[in-house]
């Protein structure tokens, strides 16, 4: 590693949301700035006038706000390289045009596009790869003026010298272009605007980044660059280009796949460090084979050395049994602070909690989140607590209660919870114990008649905890009532009867 400070950059198009392969992009770029003491840029790449919208920009920040992507340089926190957005830096662009102009390494270019269009269908046509032909390079300044007093405005050109562009890519490592392949390429068009590949050179090499690590899709942009690099004499950065992320398919993930965008991951209750962990497994390995990673851990043992070529595969059921484990590891108030969203937007909690509603939740959060994959599922996991609905049991489950031995069951833990606060630890336990010394019932016999009038369902939740979680819930006055185990097993033996 060179004893040049690490700058990388994170350079999206404010376009729409962002989505996995652009926020494992910034992801690498972050962890590599963190492990290794760099700066962290973020500039915004918005000289799409008809896509790029301020919503969109307010939407990227977010996103990586929300996944903790600090950035150091870049929008709302500034830096002595701005501005940080390409539309605010065109006078930048046309003084390093006007400089290659000057020094002869680049012409006007008066094709039109109509004529470029011809020339790439008559290359086709002929089974060739269209080159632009060079057609304004050598223009006198007679013919120049002859074309502008058209109308035709100019686009400027890279002139190419015919050699083999080297570089050497921190994954994919030695790669060699001949410049025939792509010819005099466009630095800026007839309007003034810059190219991309021409923008991100001026700006990268001003804002002095020295490692560009970006997806595959841009390797065949980097010799075009590494010229325009020599062209000015910047020095050339290192590159690493990582795969692409694929669908389960093996097709490149797109929206066909559902919607991958952080927003809507962050929507449907996956965590940040969830989300960063899949995605810092999709394409790099940990060396100690270790899956499941904190971002403390992933700062301890990101290197771009063990970024893999093959293509990474997006796996949701692996994201959400991550998901599941990095929920485990949350505080009990750490996770009710998670889930409380979720349940307050599907109005079982309210605005505002009280001491002992928040102390509740927890106890809730901890119930259920053996049983919850993202966020979103605690609602549903919720039902048993919310939820009480004996009609709906089956005439199976009707005709179990019924039976002499479940009913007397039934009666005497109906006896306990008007007579016991099973909110107290262990009184669940001590109210089973003792109508099992009393009726001799054990087992199934026993926890299975209490599940039913407590439940309504067969399976659930582990009685021993769901109970005093339905006493304390019952007292609370939340928006939808928990009915206390007193009411639920009253209501089923009424039922009976």
């Amino acid at each position: 590693m060179s004893d040049t400070p690490i700058r990388v950059r994170f350079a999206p198009s404010p376009t729409g949301h962002l989505h996995l392969g652009n926020v494992r992009t910034a992801l690498f770029n972050w962890l590599f700035a963190r492990r290794n003491g760099g700066t962290f840029i973020l500039r915004l790449e918005d000289t799409d006038a008809v896509r790029s919208t301020q919503e969109s920009v307010e939407s990227v920040l977010e996103d990586l706000r929300w996944l903790g992507l600090t950035w150091d340089e870049g929008p709302e926190a500034g830096g002595a390289f701005g501005p940080y957005r390409q539309t605010e830096r065109y006078d930048l662009y046309a003084a390093h045009a006007a400089k290659l102009l000057d020094e002869g390494k680049a012409y006007r270019c008066y094709c039109t596009q109509e004529e470029l269009d011809a020339g790439r269908e008559a290359a086709k046509a002929a089974g060739r790869t269209y080159i632009y032909p060079g057609t304004c390079r050598r223009l006198s300044e007679d013919a120049r003026h002859a074309q502008e007093a058209q109308g035709r405005r100019p686009s400027i050109r890279l002139k190419m010298a015919p050699h083999t562009v080297s570089f050497t890519d921190l994954v994919r490592g030695h790669v060699s272009i001949h410049t025939q392949t792509f010819g005099d390429w466009i630095l800026t068009r007839p309007d003034g605007s810059p190219t991309y590949n021409f923008a991100v050179v001026v700006d990268d090499a001003l804002m002095g980044v020295t490692h560009v690590v970006r997806g595959e899709d841009h390797l065949t942009n980097t010799p075009k660059q590494v010229a325009l690099y020599e062209a000015f004499g910047y020095r050339v950065p290192s590159f690493a280009h990582l795969s692409m992320i694929l669908g389960p398919d093996g097709g490149k993930l797109s929206k066909r796949h559902g919607d991958v965008s952080v927003d809507a991951l962050r929507a449907r209750g996956f965590l940040p460090e969830a989300v960063i962990n899949g995605l810092a497994l999709m394409g790099w390995a940990d060396p100690g084979g270790q899956e499941v990673l904190s971002v403390r851990e992933l700062l301890e043992r990101f290197d771009l050395s063990r970024v893999t070529k093959a293509a990474a595969v997006f796996d949701e059921a692996k994201l959400k049994y991550l998901n599941r484990e990095h929920m485990k590891a949350l505080s009990a108030s750490a996770l009710a602070g998670a889930l409380a969203p979720y349940l307050r937007a599907a109005g079982r909690l309210p605005d505002q909690m009280s001491h002992d509603i928040e102390a509740w939740m927890e106890s809730l959060a901890l119930l259920i989140v053996e049983r919850i994959e993202t966020l979103a599922d605690g609602v549903s996991a919720s039902d048993p607590v919310f939820e009480f609905h004996p009609e709906g049991m089956t005439e199976a489950h009707w005709e179990s209660l019924r039976e002499p031995e479940a009913r007397a069951v039934v009666a005497a833990f109906a006896q306990r919870a008007e007579t016991t606060d099973l909110a107290q630890p262990g009184a669940f336990k001590a109210a089973a114990a003792a109508i099992k010394e009393a009726l001799g019932a054990k087992g199934k016999a026993l926890f299975h008649p209490i599940r039913l009038a407590l439940t309504a369902a067969d399976t659930g939740p582990d009685l021993d905890r769901l109970v005093p979680l339905l006493e304390r819930g019952s007292k609370l006055g939340l928006p939808v009532p928990v009915l206390g185990p007193a009411q639920r097993v009253n209501r089923v033996l009424a039922m009976l009867d």
